[in-house]
């Protein structure tokens, strides 16, 4: 009997110990970058949010990544590879990565998606993004004060609504800070090429441009608009180093706190599929410091504009605006809805060009 008892004791405590290391596996999250996480940029700062993660949670989450992975097949490939390895919970940085996200979640509906800057949802997949062209009316406004040219280049990667409305939104509040202003946009069709995104800034350059804005993601236009002389903006992350008498101000990235956040809706079994989209009032998007080089009001014009957004008192795209082609867009008064600027297809009046297919 006492044998039996000892028995049953010994398999109970054995069972227990295996549940209590069960319980100790810790949750694995992955993420997927489009560009290095040495860009500086993009990538950068979505791996600056996996470390905070990691930082949070310590033993109870481990993280993993595969950088410069191409938007399409290779994505599909990558993100298949990802959920097989166990992981639960999986962060998607790029817009190219939709598709592939919607395959992949299909095929695996107990692990959990996270789609950076996409619009397709289902029930194991989340949507999340940031308001950017909150930052570009800010950087916008010091860029038209900032021109001794009137000319100011903007580096574009891919013509989705994401990058039109950037576009639109710094280009609106330039042209109100200086009704001479005129931009100049050259397409890259990337998002990581130092090469073409040097090239393309040299290339305004010589055109006479004496302010860079870039939505891309490495640091050659920073490093160009140094050596040239000229202004620029940091993209994505600060880009001091890379340009310290050059770079205005930034517009930041900071993923962190979403990030850790769903890592921990992951641990308490509350994660469920949202769609996110915040900016300055949460911190989301962050506005770097403004340089010594802006004149004090012109500084102190751009902060108040920064938290007439963060209050909401103040929305970027409010009337009256026009469309490219003259033909009303927004009445006196009237605010953009979200839905028009998640779908924004067209220039607003005054940018010369078409926007490429």
């Amino acid at each position: 009997m006492t044998r039996k008892i000892f028995k049953g004791f010994a398999i109970l405590t054995s069972l227990l110990f295996t549940f209590s290391l069960a319980q100790a596996e810790p949750k694995k999250v992955g993420f997927i970058y489009v560009g290095p996480v040495g860009d500086f940029g993009w990538s950068y700062e979505h791996d600056q949010g996996r470390l905070a993660v990691e930082e949070a949670f310590g033993d109870q989450v481990e993280t993993s990544y595969v950088e410069s992975v191409p938007e399409g097949a290779d994505a599909e490939r990558v993100l298949t590879q990802m959920a097989l390895a166990g992981n639960e919970l999986i962060f998607t940085t790029s817009f190219g990565y939709m598709d592939p996200t919607i395959n992949v979640a299909a095929k695996f509906p107990n692990v959990k998606f996270e789609h950076a800057t996409g619009y397709k949802r289902a029930d194991n997949v989340s949507t999340y993004s940031a308001r950017f062209y909150e930052g570009r009316a800010v950087i916008g406004h010091i860029a038209g004060k900032m021109t001794k040219t009137n000319q100011i280049g903007y580096i574009a990667s891919f013509p989705i609504p994401e990058v039109i409305r950037g576009i639109n939104s710094a280009y609106l509040h330039a042209k109100k800070a200086n009704p001479d202003v005129e931009f100049k946009i050259v397409w890259v069709f990337t998002w990581f090429d130092p090469a073409k995104e040097a090239d393309a800034a040299q290339t305004l350059i010589e055109q006479g441009v004496d302010v860079i804005m870039q939505h891309t993601d490495s640091t050659a236009p920073m490093t160009i608009a140094e050596e040239k002389g000229i202004f620029a903006f940091g993209q994505a992350s600060d880009m001091m180093e890379f340009g310290p008498t050059a770079r205005l101000s930034s517009i930041i990235d900071n993923w962190a706190p979403y990030y850790v956040a769903r890592a921990q809706a992951l641990l308490d079994g509350t994660w469920e599929s949202v769609d996110v989209w915040d900016g300055i009032s949460t911190g989301m998007v962050e506005i770097g410091e403004f340089s010594d080089r802006i004149p004090e009001d012109v500084r102190a014009e751009a902060q108040a504009m920064a938290d007439s957004i963060s209050d909401g008192s103040y929305h970027p795209f409010t009337g009256p605006i026009n469309r490219q082609d003259g033909s009303a867009w927004l009445g006196d008064g009237e605010v953009a809805d979200d839905g028009t600027l998640l779908g924004m297809n067209f220039y607003i009046e005054g940018l010369s060009g078409s926007i490429p297919n």
